[in-house]
């Protein structure tokens, strides 16, 4: 997960899933320029580590540690594979050809970088973390940086992007040639990354997209990620939260994020005695509400935080067995994780946390609640932590909803309208409601 969301800070990419395939079968066209449309059926499946099928009709869609789709880039068409990631607004390939994965722009005909003097560069970039400046050869230069020490650099460019049979030219990206990243090898298995936020430069908006959806599945189940406009009522009545803009600058909020209101958080049927000021930014920016496809857990500010973990604690305190250990925060923010037998089957039934937003709400239940931790076993017991962490620990300052607290819920990002729809769907049988055998 690459995303850069404010002050070039970015919560840690936080755990490795199991490696997954999702097939996404190409089965209708874009039906403009102006407004394209794809509905895409995705499948589960398990495969070694970067075999990846490259078959023209197929979008494959990888589920590890990120989310990412495998389009083709340049002429002749090159193939990449991309993280899709909701809180990066630049998207960018990896040009350098001492390492694997890469793009090379020396193969494109198609190819053109961008001069320092293009308005692309001089305007279009203020949104970015860095905006963009001149280097020796005249050319845009990008710098993008991440809380989680990994960093970019580069100069940008236009060359024609594929999606199955569908395509745009001229698409402005990151031609990256200096990565670095010391903290997994998963990220380095992919190209580069897909922006997906409301930035100028974005994919999402350089594509022209409407809106666009997806409904993130468990490992064993299929779903649907949709592109552009379509008609929802097939599937489940959406309820809307209105997306928070601030035109002023400042320091701490991220004005292309997908920014929602954050009013309130239960535990069970009992709402946590949070004051509505704790969830709303103050006069710097702080305290925004990010959905972010590109982090996979959530974060909370810290009084938050410590209200959630306090009642979640005090109502499995009968059920579920503290892991008393000061000094084991898994991933540097969750400190709440509990000892559950290797012989236990299945974890008890837990009390759900629902996220309140304005006129939406998140409900979190069962499995996703916790998180084993692999690798990690203290006697006869396995470590299993609570999926929400402390945006302070990380020097975060904002909630931020990952997409492990996504998974089974219609998402759709309606940028028409300013506002994001949720509703609770089965994603396996989304497809089907579509008319897809999934």
């Amino acid at each position: 997960m690459k995303a850069c969301i404010f002050c070039n800070s970015k919560p840690n990419p936080c755990l490795k899933f199991q490696s997954l395939l999702l097939l996404l079968t190409l089965t209708s066209t874009l039906c403009s320029s102006q407004s394209p449309s794809l509905i895409l059926p995705l499948r589960t499946q398990e495969i070694p580590s970067g075999s990846f099928p490259k078959s023209p009709n197929k979008l494959p869609f990888h589920h590890n540690v990120t989310l990412t789709v495998s389009v083709t880039v340049g002429t002749p068409p090159q193939n990449v594979s991309m993280v899709i990631d909701t809180g990066s607004e630049l998207s960018w390939l990896n040009c350098n050809r001492t390492r694997n994965f890469t793009f090379d722009p020396t193969r494109s005909s198609s190819y053109k970088p961008i001069p320092c003097s293009s308005p692309t560069c001089t305007t279009r970039t203020q949104d970015l973390s860095i905006p963009a400046s001149c280097d020796s050869n005249k050319l845009c230069h990008a710098t993008l940086t991440y809380a989680d020490f990994s960093s970019s650099e580069g100069c940008l460019a236009a060359d024609e992007f594929s999606i199955g049979s569908s395509g745009i030219s001229g698409l402005v990206f990151g031609c990256m040639d200096s990565i670095f990243d010391p903290n997994s090898d998963e990220d380095s298995k992919n190209t580069g990354l897909m922006g997906m936020n409301r930035g100028s430069l974005s994919f999402v908006s350089q594509m022209a997209f409407p809106k666009f959806s997806y409904c993130i599945s468990g490992s064993d189940f299929s779903g649907v990620l949709l592109l552009g406009d379509s008609n929802f009522s097939l599937v489940a009545p959406l309820n809307y939260t209105p997306l928070i803009q601030i035109s002023t600058p400042l320091p701490y909020f991220d004005r292309v994020a997908y920014t929602v209101q954050l009013e309130g958080i239960k535990v069970l049927n009992k709402l946590l005695p949070i004051p509505k000021s704790d969830f709303e930014p103050d006069h710097t920016g702080a305290g925004q509400t990010m959905v972010d496809s590109g982090t996979q857990f959530t974060f909370l500010l810290g009084p938050v935080y410590t209200a959630l973990r306090t009642e979640f604690l005090n109502q499995t305190a009968h059920i579920l067995r503290v892991y008393e250990d000061p000094n084991f925060v898994f991933q540097g923010a969750m400190d709440l994780c509990y000892r559950v037998g290797l012989n236990q089957s299945k974890l008890p039934q837990l009390p759900s946390v629902t996220l309140m937003f304005r006129g939406a709400e998140m409900k979190v239940s069962g499995n996703q609640l916790l998180y084993r931790v692999r690798g990690e076993v203290r006697g006869s017991d396995s470590l299993y932590c609570f999926t929400f962490g402390n945006s302070d620990l990380l020097g975060v300052e904002a909630f931020v909803i990952g997409h492990h607290h996504q998974q089974n819920v219609w998402m759709e990002f309606d940028l028409h309208n300013s506002r994001i729809g949720l509703a609770e769907v089965q994603c396996d049988l989304a497809g089907q409601k579509f008319g897809f055998n999934v």
